[in-house]
């Protein structure tokens, strides 16, 4: 009887923590309404900002050890926005994005490092055009919580400077400028749990 009453304890603990485990690790979908992509660079003298307003991507996050996350994003190159028609168009030519060839560029993270308190360097491939290369994000974690109606979100900060002949895009040499400077900030909502039916 004691025997049988050790093995039921043994297997709720070993349920339980497996159960924790589980629900340590949690999926989230990039909000594209709540998400950012920013850039900024020089046109001679001064800095001219611009964004991608269409953004996806899923962050698989393990809120007990951060470094396991992964973090995947697709960004569409036609949706560049510098608030000029004709700049926008000259971008997404094959001047600079060629965006009917190269419809999105996308980033799959590899690693994350701490490196003290809620920031990360996010270790990845991000690829642009026909380059695929690996670069590394400063990230920070912004918390998690409830979002609107109670949902639950997270909150995500992420920033880069890139230079653009590293991915094919070099034209217009001292009249634009090369490095460029990226901004993210992502809002992203926890990903429901398909319920079985009965």
């Amino acid at each position: 009887m004691k025997n049988s009453l050790l093995a039921l304890v043994i297997t709720g603990l070993a349920f339980s923590s497996l159960a924790s485990a589980q629900a340590a690790v949690e999926t989230y979908d990039i909000d594209p309404v709540h998400t950012w992509v920013g850039f900024t660079v020089s046109h001679f003298f001064t800095k001219v900002p611009g964004y991608f307003s269409k953004v996806k991507g899923t962050i698989v996050v393990d809120r007990d050890h951060l470094e396991n996350s992964t973090v995947e994003a697709v960004i569409e190159t036609d949706s560049i926005t510098t608030n000029t028609k004709m700049r926008d168009d000259d971008l997404r030519s094959t001047n600079f994005f060629a965006a009917a060839k190269f419809p999105a560029m996308t980033f799959k993270s590899q690693t994350w490092k701490s490196t003290g308190g809620d920031t990360y360097a996010v270790t990845g491939v991000l690829t642009m055009k026909s380059v695929a290369k690996e670069v590394v994000l400063k990230v920070k974690s912004l918390g998690f919580g409830p979002g609107m109606k109670g949902a639950a979100i997270s909150g995500w900060e992420a920033s880069i400077t890139l230079d653009r002949r590293d991915f094919d895009i070099a034209a217009d040499q001292g009249m634009i400028g090369n490095s460029v400077d990226v901004v993210i900030h992502v809002e992203a909502d926890l990903k429901k749990l398909a319920t079985a039916t009965p």
